[in-house]
């Protein structure tokens, strides 16, 4: 972070330390609380829900302080995560100082920070997500010197009582202005909040899903983050859920990042836009194309993409939203600009045109290195996914390609340049593999790629095996087939995981 990128950060901390959050040490820390007369900390962390858990601390003494920050404190672990037994559940969790951030909705000032978990002998708890993405980023680095960047796309919808005012069509949303679209004030306020915690905000804007249901009006929008080294994106996403929700709740709106709600309207995703970096430099595009390295990543990615929906896609009504015709992702390809693909290229500024000069003829000519801006999208998580293992499988995902002898041709096999849901492209569609249909069918297609998760000693056995009890415990083979045939089942399903993730 050089010296502008701090002066326009709205983080306190970074404003009052003047040092990016990856600097800030325990006397950093302490001096903060001291000179701001904080007395209430919060250590924050996600359970195998994936929603963040609070331990709330009220500082007493400068020693006392110094004791949490150095040795964190006792958790008990089986009540967290499934696959720990209680009778050997103690669990250490220590914050991580990176990760702090003064809270938006304390009555008092109060310090938040993220924490890994650590066993009863010290050593960082090789199930934990953060840990397991830790590894997945480390080996990566190890194996081929790449460091793996990644940002998330985070699609809500808000609801609230309708009005009649000023009426958005529906399933047309999409970067919709006010008045047409309501919530675009609370967004803002999320985007600041989020910003204030340490989140490296792209953009905002309204999304396409918007309609009115007995009285009640949901409006889709998405927060963007830019694209920063993975676990802390993953850090990222979890506090950006917090905030939408506690604001949320605040200012008495309902807000969900279920992946769908309702038939017939747009589901919402949690896209992962993924960069590779060399010594601080992009490596997705050379001559202003597509690199061989990003494109042997895209095809590892492609192979295990099946499998990923284990981490991605949580819950039954994650497969409901994965069907043709809705910008969700069902065939395993991927393309350019192409919405329907699975992994998409989105346009990278590769042209070398100076756009700004053009469209301000007074400007002088731009000299704008773009080469970060390129990067590849997956499009088939969604909100009930586990940031940290899904990144982590992503990241896997990349590696293996990068180490496949047969990448580049696996990549032109699975390119297409059309919309490939047509009913003329049916013969090409074939060809194609494709993403599982319930939480049952991607607990098969991981347990078939286990090993190749758990080698490098990347994603522990015992986390695969918990995942893939918790997926067949759905029993939900034959749920989608069932519910077309009786639609009336699916409202008490979107209610039972209205609040997922």
């Amino acid at each position: 972070m050089n010296d502008e990128q701090i002066l326009m950060n709205i983080n306190p901390l970074v404003a009052q330390l003047q040092k990016q959050p990856e600097e800030f040490t325990m006397d950093d820390i302490i001096r903060f609380i001291s000179d701001n007369d904080v007395h209430l900390l919060n250590l924050m962390y996600p359970g195998g829900d994936g929603r963040l858990k609070t331990l709330s601390f009220v500082i007493t003494s400068l020693a006392y302080l110094r004791s949490i920050l150095t040795c964190g404190e006792r958790v008990d672990g089986s009540s967290l995560f499934n696959y720990i037994e209680a009778s050997n559940s103690d669990l250490y969790v220590l914050p991580r100082f990176s990760t702090a951030f003064l809270s938006p909705f304390a009555e008092h000032p109060t310090l938040c920070m993220l924490c890994s978990f650590f066993d009863k002998d010290g050593h960082p708890l090789e199930s934990s997500p953060e840990w397991t993405l830790r590894k997945a980023v480390s080996t990566m680095k190890e194996r081929t010197g790449l460091d793996f960047h990644a940002m998330g796309e985070l699609e809500y919808y808000v609801i609230k009582p309708a009005e009649t005012a000023y009426p958005a069509r529906e399933q047309h949303g999409y970067h919709e202005s006010g008045p047409y679209a309501k919530a675009g004030a609370f967004r803002t306020r999320c985007m600041e909040y989020i910003a204030r915690a340490g989140g490296i905000i792209k953009y905002g804007h309204s999304e396409v899903g918007n309609f009115v249901r007995d009285g009640l009006m949901y409006e889709q929008n998405e927060i963007e983050l830019l694209p920063v080294p993975a676990q802390k994106a993953a850090d990222e996403l979890l506090i950006a859920k917090w905030v939408i929700r506690n604001l949320g709740y605040r200012e008495g709106y309902d807000v969900t990042f279920a992946p769908k709600i309702t038939t017939g309207e747009a589901g919402s995703g949690l896209h992962f836009h993924i960069r590779l970096m060399k010594d601080g430099k992009s490596v997705m595009t050379e001559d202003g194309r597509l690199s061989d390295t990003a494109r042997k990543a895209i095809a590892g990615l492609l192979d295990v993409a099946p499998a990923l929906t284990a981490f991605g896609n949580r819950n039954p009504t994650s497969y409901f939203r994965l069907v043709p015709h809705q910008e969700a992702p069902t065939n395993v390809c991927w393309a350019d600009r192409n919405r329907s693909a699975l992994v998409r290229v989105p346009l990278g500024w590769s042209r070398g045109v100076d756009m700004c000069r053009e469209a301000n003829p007074g400007e002088p000519a731009h000299h704008f290195d773009t080469s970060d801006k390129q990067t590849f999208e997956i499009r088939s998580a969604d909100g009930s996914a586990e940031p940290y293992e899904m990144l982590a499988g992503i990241c896997t995902g990349c590696l293996h390609g990068l180490e496949m002898p047969n990448a580049l041709k696996l990549a032109d096999e699975t390119y297409v340049d059309v919309n490939i849901h047509d009913d003329q492209y049916a013969e090409q569609r074939s060809r194609l593999k494709q993403l599982p249909d319930s939480c049952a069918a991607s607990a098969d297609c991981l347990e078939k790629q286990r090993k190749l998760f758990e080698q490098y000693g990347i994603f522990s056995p015992k986390l695969i095996d918990a995942t893939l009890s918790e997926l067949r415990a759905y029993n939900d083979r034959s749920l989608r087939t069932t519910v077309n045939q009786h639609p009336e089942d699916l409202p008490p399903l979107v209610e039972k995981f209205f609040h997922c993730g």
